[in-house]
């Protein structure tokens, strides 16, 4: 072995002792080397040659590379794997409760009840989709895994000096953020401005950190209070650099009920505390105070226009007019101009579907220097020794037009994507909700430990965790969602990665862009390249269905018949040149440090220390034309690039698009919660949540996104639950049937089996043991509570019997007929305790969607009064048919049970209509059953029993 490496393992030049030298950084030149050489990579030591490779190399030219060799490997992250004690039951128990229903279902096809063969049938069919459900939802959970980072590590590589970076300036790639916001009346603009507040003060290097602010309704309330919002960061941001302060949201510190002086050793930190409060109190008032103030500004200017019109009048007419002059009542920006944006009083090209486009730098780049604050400036607090530089803020709005598709979230997403490759060109994009604030200031670098480490180049997400403050303290409506965030998103982290859930989430900008991800071929080829070869290549592309087909960066590593950005760059993205330009500029920025020989499609050290371009008039002017409402005319935007339009979950459909492609993604869940935001308390809001949700998988379900028709480069258990993604709101026609299915069987006096014996008592308790099993494995594993999981299924319950059954109707309504239909509030009623933090969860409003599962809970409890009564009045009593369907009763009604008591409200708030309505049709389901299939031998009601 020795010999053999001797003769052909490490002699690596030919003909110049230049090949290997060292670069002028003093650092071995890896990606030289494999260009000069033509390298190739193998197993054990990256730099050996396959046979036959430098042959005729003499022994005195011989080279090596010690140091790369013995350098180690320090990596940025690591895998966490679940304890064998933990993970093998529960993987044995997923296969023991597969076998058990199989054995289950077959044993009750084989054994129907004669007595009721339809209360039998449609049992089966229930149980055979339940179990089909089951297995779309449990499969892909076979292999969760946790993740760890190591901040310290990319200090190390990024941020210290070395003889390619002598000063240290960081080396890490631009982030752009995005925040969205869309009705300053619904999304209040203090909110967007403390979510803005601690995007400026995050711990990551200062200029290489963009904010823009996406205002879909071009509100000049949100325009000013964000101009409020950056003139309050110049004290807030160098607050939180001094004193370490997290949470960086001012909103959330200072109403903070832990202990403000933990841990803090300055000594004038008290002091900085109270004047940064006293300003934060005099911020809020300003903000609170504007929609005022915006009125009567332009209440005034409407009126001295008025005054002036009517004196221009006076002078041409020479007399004074009978009728005051009309003239529009423009809203008015505090410079004495017009807003370009909507109007309070709508107008032709200034209402919110029709207005022009705004892009305005609220705080320009910072200098690529420290700047510390001195001077008059900085009198409130003492910044001497803090970097006060700011991050670049940009408010757009997009141009809206009538005759346009504006594609909702979507098409303003794609328009700040074009906007800031233009203006900042982060290679990578955080998107955020205006409600989603960062709680931990160094989240950003935790994510960026995934993307800069070995291969990942080939990451296109990586997604957070969402958490929700204001949550009350029994989640009774499941708000957290622990079960999803802690569960099926760390299982889904095992095989090809999460699925994009709308906001908190890191993208890498030119997976946004459509592309393939590097070195696809050999991750994942296709089956028929193992049985066929290339014979089959031409054929596969070409069958290739049009939004499945990635773009290439272009080179010869590629083969011809796919889709080179040179030759469809307009085609695909516009006719914007600095746009264009800067595709190959944030790919190559994106790339992990070329630092190791093991690193791949790395990038030199120290390439990205260089100061940005100076953003100028015309770069800002080139940036509006791409948010003009014309600009994806003929364009793939929302088709294959950037967000992708058609559904009302396009943050799904996103994902799925970038999986589909061959991308993998990762999810980060960190010690302390990197985003924070609210969810609604409200039983009402919850359910027109869900209903949306699950409208968007019916869309994904009845569209070509569905995963069936997924690429062979996706994993089949990823596939597999995305299939489940769009499939999970049909469970919810079952389900239904299954809850009226004991209040049947009371009614009719009979059960699902002709009688309870022994074996299905027995298959019933060991499904029922292996579900409870399974539940305290998956609580170990994903670090939840038994109580969240329980509050999950009984939630599961209320949503699949009201708002997924909507949103299958709806969606299947809009395939069929193309009719839109959506659930509005109805009624609505207010909360009188102010002081009560939870005084949402007690408000009842009214919603269509409430109909199903109170006519349940109602023809339940009448079946269960009814059952009783028969079976005691009755001449032989059937107590096993009266147990076995109040069992399942009580079931149904325990689910349901936090539904029925957000009904009550608080001291009977519930509208009388809910009760009328529901109490009605109970009654008449209940009449109309008995008055069709009435007891044996007796037309009246229980036997020998009637009611007086």
């Amino acid at each position: 072995m020795e010999s053999w490496r001797d003769d052909k393992g490490l002699s690596m030049m030919q003909s110049t002792k230049s090949l290997l030298k060292r670069s002028q950084t003093g650092e071995f030149d890896h990606n030289r080397w494999l260009f000069e050489t033509k390298g190739t990579y193998g197993y054990g030591n990256a730099i050996w040659q396959k046979e036959g490779h430098f042959t005729n190399v003499k022994d005195d030219d011989r080279f090596e590379p010690t140091e790369m060799m013995n350098k180690p490997w320090r990596p940025l992250t690591r895998k966490l794997k679940i304890p064998a004690a933990i993970i093998s039951p529960y993987r044995l128990l997923i296969v023991v409760r597969m076998v058990v229903l199989g054995l289950f279902l077959t044993w009750r096809i084989r054994h129907p009840n004669n007595d009721a063969v339809w209360l039998w049938g449609m049992s089966i069919v229930c149980e055979i989709w339940f179990a089909f459900s089951w297995i779309l939802d449990q499969v892909p959970k076979l292999c969760p895994i946790n993740r760890a980072t190591d901040l310290n590590v990319l200090r190390e590589k990024f941020e210290t000096p070395n003889p390619s970076n002598p000063t240290g300036k960081s080396d890490l790639p631009g982030i752009d953020i995005f925040v969205s916001t869309a009705d300053p009346e619904k999304e209040p603009p203090l909110v967007t401005a403390n979510t803005i507040l601690s995007i400026l003060a995050a711990d990551y290097p200062v200029e290489k950190l963009a904010c823009y602010v996406s205002d879909d309704g071009g509100a000049l309330l949100t325009f000013e209070a964000m101009a409020e919002a950056a003139s309050y960061a110049n004290i807030w941001v160098p607050f939180c650099r001094k004193h370490s302060i997290e949470p960086r949201n001012p909103e959330t510190y200072f109403s903070s009920k832990k202990d403000p002086y933990k841990n803090k050793v300055l000594s004038d930190f008290v002091k900085d505390r109270r004047r940064v409060k006293r300003e934060y109190d005099e911020f809020k008032v300003r903000v609170n105070g504007l929609p005022d103030s915006i009125r009567r500004r332009s209440d005034a200017y409407n009126a001295r226009e008025e005054l002036q019109a009517m004196e221009e009048h006076r002078l041409k007419k020479e007399e004074e007019p009978i009728e005051a002059v009309k003239i529009k009542k423009a809203t008015w920006m505090a410079d004495g101009t017009h807003w370009p944006g909507t109007w309070l009083n709508s107008k032709t090209e200034h209402s919110k579907g029709d207005h022009a486009g705004i892009i305005q730098v609220m705080l320009k780049p910072p200098s690529e220097e420290l700047v510390c604050g001195e001077g008059e400036e900085y009198r409130f607090i003492d910044a001497s020794n803090v970097d006060v530089r700011l991050p670049m803020l940009v408010y757009v709005s997009r141009e809206k037009r009538p005759g346009y598709d504006h594609n909702k979230k979507a098409g303003a997403m794609n328009a700040l994507v074009r906007a800031s490759a233009i203006m900042s060109n982060g290679a990578f994009i955080l998107n955020l909700d205006c409600d989603h604030y960062i709680y931990n200031s160094e989240a950003m670098r935790e994510g960026m430990c995934f993307m800069m480490d070995r291969g990942g180049d080939r990451i296109c997400y990586v997604q957070f965790p969402q958490r929700f403050e204001g949550i009350d303290p029994s989640d009774r409506y499941a708000n957290r969602n622990t079960v999803f965030f802690d569960g099926n998103m760390r299982a889904l982290d095992g095989l090809q990665g999460p699925v994009y859930v709308g906001t908190g989430c890191l993208f890498r900008r030119i997976a946004l862009y459509g592309f393939d991800p590097p070195r696809s071929k050999e991750h994942s080829p296709s089956f028929l390249s193992y049985c066929f070869g290339n014979r089959k290549k031409n054929s596969a592309v070409a069958n290739t269905p049009e939004e499945n087909r990635a773009l290439r960066m272009g080179g010869g590593e590629w083969d011809d018949e796919e889709m080179h950005v040179s030759s469809l760059a307009p085609k695909m993205f516009g006719n914007s040149n600095l746009l264009l330009d800067s595709i190959s500029v944030a790919e190559f920025q994106g790339r992990p440090l070329a630092d190791h020989p093991s690193v791949r499609n790395g990038r030199p050290l120290g390439a990205l220390t260089l100061p940005r371009d100076i953003l100028d008039a015309s770069t800002v002017a080139e940036a509006i034309s791409v948010v003009s409402s014309w600009y994806e005319d003929k364009t793939e935007w929302g088709q294959r690039v950037g967000w992708i339009y058609g559904s009302v979950t396009e943050d799904v459909v996103t994902g799925y698009r970038m999986h589909n492609r061959g991308w993998r993604s990762i999810y980060c869940v960190t010690k302390r919660d990197a985003f924070r935001g609210t969810a609604p308390i409200n039983l009402t809001d919850r359910l027109h949540q869900v209903l949306r949700w699950a409208t968007g998988s019916v869309e994904i379900f009845f569209s070509r996104n569905n995963a069936i028709f997924a690429s062979p480069r996706m994993k089949v258990l990823q596939r597999i639950a995305y299939l489940n993604v769009g499939i999970y709101p049909f469970t919810s026609i079952f389900l239904i049937v299954y809850c009226f299915l004991p209040a049947l069987s009371l009614f009719s006096g009979q059960f699902i089996v002709q009688t309870l014996n022994v074996t299905f008592l027995v298959y019933l308790l060991i499904i029922t043991v292996t579900l409870c099993a399974l539940a305290v494995l998956e609580v170990k594993w994903s670090g939840i509570e038994l109580e969240e999981w329980w509050r999950n299924e009984q939630f599961w319950l209320i949503g699949g019997t009201s708002a997924h059954l909507a949103a299958v109707f709806q969606g299947l309504l809009k395939v069929v007929a193309g009719v839109e239909i959506s659930f509005t509030l109805t009624s609505k009623s207010a909360g009188d305790e102010e002081d009560d933090e939870f005084a949402d969860l007690y408000i009842v409003k009214w919603t269509s969607l409430m109909i199903p599962p109170i006519v349940i809970i109602m023809v339940n409890l009448i079946a269960i009064a009814v059952g009783f009564s028969r079976t005691i009045y009755s001449v032989i009593p059937q107590w096993s048919r009266l147990l076995g369907g109040v069992f399942f009763s009580f079931w149904v009604l325990a689910h349901l049970y936090p539904f029925a008591k957000g009904l009550m409200g608080r001291r009977g708030r519930t509208p009388t209509i809910v009760f009328v309505w529901s109490g009605l049709i109970a009654i008449i389901i209940s009449l109309l059953w008995v008055a069709i299939n009435p007891p044996a031998g007796n037309n009246q009601i229980g036997g020998s029993f009637q009611f007086p």
